[in-house]
């Protein structure tokens, strides 16, 4: 199980801007949730939905405007939501405390999972290489969660050449990103969508040993137009 734990991590410093909502009940346990804002290099912002328990904040005072720092785990579930049944990512918190001092890299996620698609490489209208790719990242009680990553410039380049199944790490971010989605010729809605941004990437073998990877290197972070 330590093992296994160990798969998903993630560190984030930010601001909480909501209130905090209760969200369900687990073995007698309450969970709630509140939005963290996440600064990136680019100046712009990154809204992450954040789950916690009723145990972590015993004593707490959580209120919006607060800086605050979380550790835990990217997590995701299934909802029926208008009709459909819609992947939502959370991030399930382990540890919040009052954030003191920022750090340089206020998001880091680490993952370690198996791929469960084909990537789909393509170039968007700006001319930015991007690949999609959902993870596979187990966790205890036979239990996964599905994870949409997205990797840019070299990394790729490098996803084509990974099959459904192979075992890879990655290094990156958790962004959100706003887009517009057509209804009819007259609707338009406004939706939000999660993903991880790879700064770098592994390849596994059966024995767990590194047997090719890459990295964005020096790039700079970027806001990438996604459509």
């Amino acid at each position: 199980m330590d093992n296994l734990m160990m798969n998903n991590k993630i560190y984030l410093e930010g601001k909480m801007v909501s209130k905090l909502e209760f969200s369900h009940e687990m073995y007698g346990e309450g969970f709630y949730t509140f939005t963290l804002e996440v600064p990136r290099l680019s100046n712009s912002r990154d809204k992450l939905n954040i789950t916690v328990s009723e145990r972590l904040i015993t004593g707490m005072d959580l209120e919006e405007g607060m800086d605050l720092c979380v550790d835990g785990q990217l997590r995701s579930y299934n909802k029926f939501v208008d009709g459909s049944n819609r992947l939502i990512l959370t991030v399930f918190a382990r540890d919040v405390r009052p954030c003191l001092q920022r750090t340089k890299n206020p998001n880091m996620i680490f993952l370690d999972g198996y791929i469960c698609k084909k990537p789909v490489y393509r170039i968007t209208p700006f001319g930015r290489e991007i690949s999609d790719m959902l993870l596979a990242v187990n966790r205890p009680y036979n239990k996964s969660d599905y994870i949409p990553t997205i990797a840019w410039g070299r990394n790729s380049r490098f996803c084509k050449t990974l099959e459904v199944g192979d075992n890879i790490r990655i290094w990156g971010r958790l962004q959100s990103r706003e887009y517009q989605k057509k209804l009819s010729e007259s609707e338009v809605i406004d939706k939000v969508a999660y993903e991880v941004s790879i700064s770098k990437m592994e390849k596994m073998n059966k024995n767990k040993e590194v047997i090719d990877s890459t990295d964005n290197g020096e790039e700079e972070e970027n806001d990438i137009d996604v459509i």
